[in-house]
This record gives structure tokens, sequence and C-alpha cells, in this order.
């Protein structure tokens, strides 16, 4: 397939850009600044692009088959919320104007539902930190929930997903909808190599069309 790759050279990213690659996809890395991407290959093209310009955004997508966005306004950034917002509000904008169908978003793991009407960010442990981020990702979710023109996908990760998983990629993983994956310990954990195995699954797969998913060990 053809995959534009927002936000590749980011941690997230970085590892779906190999994953894509690896499985023999065209992938377009679309990033802020193209030297960060550090890797050569005969299927990537890296282009300059800014997630907050929806004009911007359809002129890179067009053409191509699935838009996977793993945008991040920057977890030291002091208008994370509002910035996270207007990123990804322009890229679902400039992806239909582009007339892709296909849009799968990574959001974040607070608005999956810890508790019967409780999300994860709503507890008291949620780290102080992490919230603004996890906010504008739990905005977001409410605004694709209304998109009825593409074929979107959100996806939130594990609630442990970070350097400190040594997991690696074992290409296993379970999936859930709108509440947390949790193993025998009660542990809700997954490497950002094996997130990049559960996003181009999906990709290939398709299972979860104009829905919300999650995936863990």
């Amino acid at each position: 397939m053809k995959i534009a790759l927002i936000g590749a050279s980011g941690f997230v990213g970085s590892h779906l850009l190999k994953e894509a690659l690896d499985r023999g996809h065209q992938v377009t890395a679309i990033v802020r600044n193209p030297e960060n991407i550090k890797v050569t290959h005969a299927n990537l093209s890296v282009k300059k692009g800014d997630a907050m310009n929806a004009d911007e955004v359809a002129n890179l997508v067009s053409g191509h088959d699935v838009v996977l966005s793993a945008y991040n306004a920057g977890w030291e950034n002091p208008n994370l919320h509002d910035d996270f917002l207007k990123g990804s509000k322009a890229i679902q904008e400039g992806v239909k104007k582009s007339g892709v169908k296909r849009l799968i978003v990574i959001g974040g793991a607070g608005s999956l539902e810890v508790a019967p009407g409780v999300q994860l960010v709503d507890t008291p442990q949620f780290p102080a930190e992490w919230k603004s981020g996890a906010l504008a990702a739990r905005e977001y979710l409410n605004v694709i929930r209304k998109e009825d023109t593409l074929d979107w996908t959100f996806f939130s990760p594990a609630i442990l997903m970070h350097h400190g998983i040594k997991d690696g990629r074992t290409g296993k993983y379970r999936l859930g909808t709108d509440q947390p994956v949790f193993n025998a310990e009660g542990e809700s954990r997954l490497s950002v190599e094996d997130l990049s195995v559960v996003l181009l699954d999906e990709i290939e797969n398709k299972k979860f069309i104009k829905k919300r998913f999650t995936a863990a060990y």
C-alpha cells in the first residue's frame, strides 16, 4: 500500500516507519524536520510538512491509500492541549480535502474506561504531566466519532507504552475497544514495536472502521 505517515520521526512514528517498510509498503514520511529521518529505503519518500495546515496536508497525502497519523504536539509544549486539537483537526480536514478515505489516528489511553462511566484520565492516580495531552486526545476522539465521510480509526495505546517496555517485537497482542486490555498481573502494557505491529495489521485488515480500539499483551 501507499501509506502517508505523519510524525514519522517521533518515538512512535519511527517504529511505525520501520514496520511499514519491513512489510514492503511504500511510505511517505511527513515531518516538520526531514533531517530527523535517518533511514534511507527504496520505498521511502520524506516530505517536509506542517500538520496544522490542512491544505498542506491535503497536498502531501493525496494519492495515498491510507494516512497514519502519529502527530504529537510535543510533551514539553506549554500549549500541548490546544496544539494537539488544532493539528489533529487540520489533519482530518486535509485528508478529507485530499480524497483519501482512510485515516488512522493514534490518540491516548486516557479515554479508556477503567470502571463503569470512569475514564482513566479522570482517576486520581493519572499522572499530572500527561493530563493535558490526554484530555486533548479525549476531546479529539469525540470530534472524530462524528466524522461520517472518512473511514477513520482511533487507536488508544496500552496504559504502559513507553521507553521502559523491553518486550521488543513479539508480534503477539490482544485487542479491546473502549476498555484497557489487562494481563494476569493487572497491567495494560505493550512495546512500541508491537504497537507498530498492531497498527500495520489494522491498515492491512481493516477491522476497526469508524471505531476506536486498543491493544496490549
